[in-house]
């Protein structure tokens, strides 16, 4: 099976926020180096994630992003869709 770039970076992305789960907000810098995904690219991969209701933004200075369910219940081909 082919997996796109787009793919395979919003699972990366999603491994490192489940990975952060229960320890607040993640930074996108702290999810780029935890993902080794370039940080614009992560830019462009958020909103759909967010838009999917996977994840949620918290603003201000410790803001960041989050899963918004337990990482066990999240599957691939959620990120996928």
């Amino acid at each position: 099976m082919k997996v796109s770039t787009r793919g395979e970076y919003g699972v990366r992305a999603m491994v490192a926020l489940a990975r952060h789960h229960g320890q607040g907000p993640m930074s996108i810098a702290a999810m780029s180096k935890a993902s080794s995904v370039p940080m614009p690219y992560l830019e462009q991969l958020i909103g759909p994630l967010r838009r999917a209701g996977l994840v949620e933004s918290t603003r201000g200075a410790r803001g960041g992003y989050r899963l918004t369910r337990d990482p066990d219940a999240v599957k691939v081909g959620d990120v996928y869709r």
